[in-house]
């Protein structure tokens, strides 16, 4: 990458940002050099998909990423515009099981409490993701248990709805559901967390899904939380 700044934070001719770019690939050094040519950490990147830089690395768990882009004043509570489920990137953060993250953006002032445009917390998108270890992060930063998303439900009804399936079953059904046609679905078994293949006629890659399986111990961390 050159060091021009006018070449630093203009966008391509798909509307996608140098900063955005970097941001999604974890590239920290690329990132403070844009930053430090005037990028703007708060911009979205304009091509189909893509959004904040905070939020893509967030969702990719680049940890060393997303504290450059808050030293250089990102706001870690700015949503991307996607209509109702636009999501900040602590929400990105706990669906995307990267404690880490989580960690640097409580750490440096995200709201625990933010609501995504569906109502939901990064609680309740830990909670029904299955992730124990960021439900506790959460609520040891001040995160509210009882808040409900537009639909009334609170982040242990999420948890309870998972807690004793088969979560194997119902990600295969949901695979197999979306897949195109001679699509080959795999199932992987490893600890503490199932995960849903699905791949092309020649072996690449079309999709993957996850979910932790700690909701039955998450229910009783959020049973145990004060009224």
């Amino acid at each position: 990458m050159g060091t021009e700044a006018t070449n630093l934070y203009e966008t391509g001719p798909s509307g996608s940002t140098p900063l955005y770019l970097a941001s999604v690939r974890g590239d920290a050094q690329s990132v403070r050099a844009l930053l430090g040519a005037g990028a703007d950490p708060d911009q979205e990147s304009g091509a189909d998909d893509e959004g904040l830089p905070l939020c893509a690395a967030a969702s990719w768990g680049h940890t060393e990423t997303v504290e450059a882009l808050l030293s250089a004043g990102a706001d870690p509570d700015l949503r991307e515009d996607a209509g109702r489920s636009a999501m900040a990137a602590l929400h990105w953060a706990a669906s995307g099981v990267h404690p880490g993250v989580v960690t640097a953006l409580l750490t440096r002032g995200a709201d625990p409490d933010v609501a995504d445009g569906r109502g939901r917390t990064a609680l309740s998108h830990a909670a029904e993701r299955g992730t124990a270890e960021i439900v506790r992060l959460l609520l040891t930063h001040g995160a509210d248990p009882h808040r409900t998303d537009d639909a009334g439900r609170a982040p242990i009804d999420l948890a309870r709805t998972l807690a004793g399936r088969d979560l194997a079953a119902d990600l295969r059904h949901d695979a197999e559901a979306a897949a195109p046609a001679g699509s080959s679905i795999t199932v992987r078994h490893e600890p503490n967390v199932i995960t849903v293949e699905t791949r092309a006629p020649d072996g690449s890659l079309r999709s993957e899904r996850f979910l932790h399986t700690a909701h039955a111990a998450i229910v009783r961390l959020l049973e145990q939380s004060p009224s």
